[in-house]
């Protein structure tokens, strides 16, 4: 098996002992993406800029890694509350206009560093 750890700048670090992402045979495995702005280490206030700040960072780690949305097949989307489903969905959906990945969407008891949204991404090429 070939398998390579993903690390760019332009995503937040890990918050634990995780990689951002790791591809292995042809896969990109995206851990949970928290909403922090990797240039100021804040989360920005309200589900829409937490889930754009989301997909921010899942298309910067998925640049860095040689992807792109065209590649993702799987999301999972943890919502801390799922009165913000139609919220993060509207966000969402600006970045799969078509051929929309598999996906997965439901309320977790709580999320890291108090986030509204975190998303974890798989993609293939």
């Amino acid at each position: 098996m070939s398998k390579r750890i993903i690390h760019t700048d332009k995503a937040p670090k890990a918050i634990g002992p995780y990689s951002q992402a790791i591809e292995a045979n042809g896969m990109l495995f995206i851990s949970g993406q928290v909403p922090v702005n990797p240039q100021t280490g804040q989360i920005p206030e309200g589900i829409e800029a937490q889930t754009e700040q989301v997909m921010k960072n899942i298309e910067a780690i998925l640049t860095e890694a040689g992807y792109g949305f065209k590649n993702v097949i799987k999301s999972t989307c943890l919502l801390s509350d799922m009165a913000h489903f139609k919220a993060m969905n509207e966000v969402y959906a600006k970045y799969y206009p078509t051929e929309a990945p598999a996906r997965a969407a439901f309320a977790v008891k709580g999320l890291p560093l108090g986030a509204l949204v975190e998303i974890e991404t798989i993609a293939v090429k």
